[in-house]
């Protein structure tokens, strides 16, 4: 069963959002992770980079494919989970926690707003799953 965690946003590109001291953390989601098995190498922005919402930034390629991360608000990157480089599995292991992908400075808090909650993501995977 594919874990959504309450406390999260989420955006239909399979990515999450927690918010924490002014920053926004973000990583890909359980659903997302199950879906690309093996997670063999992940590419993420430097620091400073700066971000729109929507804009690809970074990519995770597993044994089955190559998929874009897409920011889900706009703002300058101010971390990259650089345990990633060498444990890409972490991704596959702990999606939520160790596997985080980067945290963003937002420049623009209120898109936020446009995020899905847990209980919306759940809906809205079900529907992929039919």
């Amino acid at each position: 069963m594919t874990k959504v965690p309450s406390e999260l946003l989420y955006t239909k590109e399979h990515e999450w959002v927690r918010q924490e001291d002014g920053l926004v953390r973000v990583g890909i989601t359980d659903y997302a992770q199950e879906e690309l098995h093996e997670i063999v190498m992940v590419e993420l922005p430097s620091v400073g980079t700066r971000v729109k919402v929507g804009d690809v930034f970074g990519t995770v390629d597993s044994v089955k494919a190559t998929s874009e991360l897409f920011s889900p608000i706009s703002g300058e990157v101010v971390e990259a989970n650089e345990k990633l480089e060498e444990a890409p599995e972490l991704v596959n292991n702990d999606p939520y926690g160790e596997g985080w992908m980067v945290a963003i400075k937002s420049s623009a808090p209120d898109e936020l707003k446009g995020l899905l909650s847990a209980a919306d993501y759940e809906k809205f995977i079900e529907g992929l799953e039919k």
